[in-house]
């Protein structure tokens, strides 16, 4: 084991770092991009994409080695040999499929009228990927293609290496689907036109995941010779044009796309805002110099493999949520209609069962000139459909997952000090989101009525549903109690106590509940569900990882259990109990817990405060080691828009928000020797874990600013005021001081 090596990295190249809007204290002029390999978890089911994207874009430009089925929700697998194009749109790390937009391919040689008939076998060594630039030679067409974006608009580069027949596949049918007849028939309507000799414009309507539609400009630097439309299936209407160049061997082609929301003239605006020329190395410097802008903002001590895997999860949790809405500050609603975004920027893209618990608290640190901008979204959007997005894309919702955590994202928001969005309004969308039932998720009448979703009224989900609700009522009447109101915060206090409702005191679990009262028999608490797909009461997991899902009040969960003795006990054996299934989303296995999924995030901090926190200690090592490797396959599970990212971020600084909207960060332990947080203001917070190795794991002793500090967490405060936070080490797990 060699990553607690001291040895400071040669990087690649030097860039002046674009000026940072929240007055990042620092001058350094490091290549922080040198370290990420967008190909970390773009095998096995990681879900990431290597293509080119700027910090929360609209477009994310790149390869398709597939589209149909759950593997490839990104478009892309690592050890696929044939390429079918690029497309312009891709969700990082997800287990759903949407977007794929505009695919393009070049192409050589003779124009046959089979659409799949244009894809490319490539060597692998011929890939490059770094932020904002892709690259890869591809052997059909002898053509070398560069991709790299602006936020709004991608650019291509295509060298043809032969001019025999030089020409672009244009595929708007295109987009990943779950099965072949979905990836036919998705797209519901298509309209194109040749504005001129150099450009395409076109709108597409279609729906996989969301009802989405976009519209788009597409512009060459040559004039095109020739087009040839390709017949369509009998269920597509997606256009699928072939357009032709008249080029010598050697002749660079470049391609500029921008898309938009609200129609071709918004499209048009935000190409001409973004991409007013044809120099494709400005756009790639540019691109990355704005991805070093916000990569600089932490800067980590350590090996070449640690950076590497911390800055690629940096890159990873900023790809998304994304802005939807024109440089005009203009995007298209949930309801079909074009209005101005509240603060000029509207985001979407928001993996909120996910985000909330780590990415959002990592947003609120690292990027705090974004997060009024992500609640204002969120509160827009609630207005137009009635309550706050579930899972957002390209400003619909999915209704995919359970609870409604955008509740947490605007409290912990609030809580930590953002006031950037109108509170009262906010709030009330809280309100309204907890109280009025909306489709398929949220029956409060019953909820209500029993204290739970009994399992025997409910579709599928009622233990998993019953938890994640109850957090969500905690944040809202945390957020009700900073405003004053007193009598939301009474309903939602006693809702945040729902949780005991399930508790089993014989089994010790978190169980399924009629309701009549009794428990559902029979009872396997090791049985995985998968939400709606296979129904069961419990998401994506079962009653050994979701028995802990109570983040906002662990002694009250360990009250349950009858103290701290019977519930470690109880807690040891979650990671000693084996548990055998096959459910892609259930990975990362010690025990029966499951890293590459969400529900098990913040349990290894438990034994931290319950106290064993050398335990928690040794199982953040244990986890860093099996399921962050610098590989593609190197994820244990989706990266799920960053939130496995913001794990190993926190942890990697020595803390986690075991509960985000408290505004406190459970203590582990340091992997890494030293962290510098440049933050807005021109602070500065340092994290420094001295005698950090591979023996000494466990923290004997913590201080800050030189003085000792004895609390088992930091809060926010600590860390955006800036100061110093040092971990001591040791090798002797006997000296870690418990911190209840």
């Amino acid at each position: 084991m060699t990553i607690f090596s001291r040895t400071t990295a040669a990087c690649a190249a030097l860039l002046a770092l674009a000026a940072c809007s929240t007055n990042v204290n620092t001058t350094d002029s490091t290549d922080y991009a040198a370290y990420v390999n967008p190909f970390i978890g773009a095998a096995d089911n990681g879900h990431t994409f290597p293509g080119a994207c700027r910090p929360f874009g609209m477009i994310q430009t790149s390869p398709v080695t597939g589209a149909v089925g759950w593997r490839y929700c990104s478009e892309y697998v690592y050890n696929d040999s044939i390429i079918w194009g690029f497309s312009q749109t891709h969700l990082n790390g997800t287990g759903c499929m949407d977007l794929g937009d505009i695919l393009v391919m070049p192409a050589t040689g003779k124009r046959v009228r089979e659409w799949d008939a244009y894809r490319s076998p490539f060597a692998k060594s011929s890939e490059q990927a770094s932020p904002g630039y892709y690259a890869v030679t591809l052997d059909e067409p002898g053509v070398r293609a560069e991709l790299t974006a602006t936020t709004r608009a991608a650019m291509h580069r295509y060298v043809y290496n032969t001019a025999d027949s030089a020409s672009v596949l244009i595929d708007l049918q295109h987009g990943p689907a779950w099965s072949e007849g979905q990836y036919h028939g998705q797209v519901r309507e298509c309209e194109v036109q040749w504005e001129d000799a150099n450009t395409l414009t076109g709108s597409v309507r279609n729906a996989v995941w969301v009802n989405q539609r976009y519209y788009f400009v597409m512009k060459f630097n040559r004039p095109v010779a020739d087009t040839l439309s390709l017949p369509m299936g009998p269920t597509e209407k997606g256009k699928r044009l072939i357009a032709g160049f008249n080029m010598q061997p050697g002749d660079t082609l470049l391609m500029k796309v921008a898309m938009s929301t609200t129609g071709i003239d918004g499209a048009k605006a935000n190409m001409k805002a973004e991409i007013d020329h044809w120099d494709f190395e400005k756009v790639r410097t540019d691109a990355r110099a704005e991805w070093n802008s916000y990569l600089s903002r932490i800067e980590v001590t350590g090996t070449d493999e640690e950076k590497t895997n911390f800055y690629t999860a940096y890159y990873h949790a900023i790809i998304q949520p994304n802005i939807i809405s024109d440089v005009d500050g203009m995007y298209r609603t949930a309801a079909d209609s074009v209005v101005a975004a509240p603060g000029g920027e509207f985001y979407s893209t928001f993996s909120l069962w996910d985000t909330y618990r780590a990415a959002h608290p990592f947003y609120t640190i690292a990027t705090p000139e974004k997060v009024d901008g992500f609640v204002n979204s969120l509160v827009a959007q609630s207005e137009v459909q009635g309550f706050l997005p579930i899972w957002g894309l390209w400003g619909g919702e999915t209704y995919t997952m359970i609870g409604n955590h955008g509740v947490s994202v605007i409290a912990e928001a609030y809580r930590k000090g953002f006031r950037g969005f109108d509170a009262d309004k906010a709030f009330e969308a809280i309100k309204r989101t907890q109280t009025v039932s909306h489709p398929q998720k949220s029956d409060w009448e019953n909820y209500t009525k029993y204290g739970y979703f009994p399992t025997d009224l409910t579709k599928a989900e009622s233990v998993s549903s019953t938890l994640e609700s109850v957090y969500d009522d905690y944040a809202a009447a945390d957020m009700a109690s900073l405003l004053g109101r007193t009598e939301d915060e009474k309903i939602f206090r006693e809702r945040a106590d729902y949780y005991k409702n399930l508790f089993d005191s014989e089994t010790k679990f978190m169980r399924p509940r009629l309701a009549d009262g009794n428990w559902k028999t029979p009872f396997d608490p090791s049985g995985v569900s998968h939400a709606e797909s296979s129904g069961g009461d419990y998401t994506e997991g079962n009653a050994w990882q979701y028995t802990w899902h109570v983040q906002h009040d662990v002694p009250g969960l360990i009250e349950l259990f009858g103290g701290n003795e019977p519930f470690l006990a109880k807690l040891d054996s979650v990671f000693t109990i084996e548990l055998v299934t096959t459910q892609a989303d259930v990975t990362g296995l010690i025990g029966q817990y499951a890293h590459g999924n969400e529900p098990s995030h913040h349990v290894t901090y438990l034994y931290a405060l319950a106290g064993q926190p050398w335990r928690t200690q040794e199982l953040i090592r244990e986890v860093f080691d099996r399921f962050y490797r610098p590989e593609p396959d190197g994820l244990s599970g989706n990266d799920d828009c960053g939130q496995m990212s913001a794990w190993y971020m926190f942890s990697a600084m020595g803390f986690y928000p075991v509960d985000p909207v408290s505004a406190k960060y459970v203590l582990g332990a340091p992997q890494m020797p030293e962290f510098k947080l440049h933050l807005a203001g021109g602070k500065t917070f340092t994290i420094k874990a001295e005698g950090l190795s591979e023996e000494a794991k466990y923290v004997e002793s913590v201080s800050l600013d030189g003085k000792p500090y004895t609390l088992p967490y930091i809060t926010h405060d600590d860390i955006t005021r800036g100061g110093t936070l040092v971990f001591k080490m040791t090798s002797d797990k006997s000296k870690t001081i418990n911190r209840q």
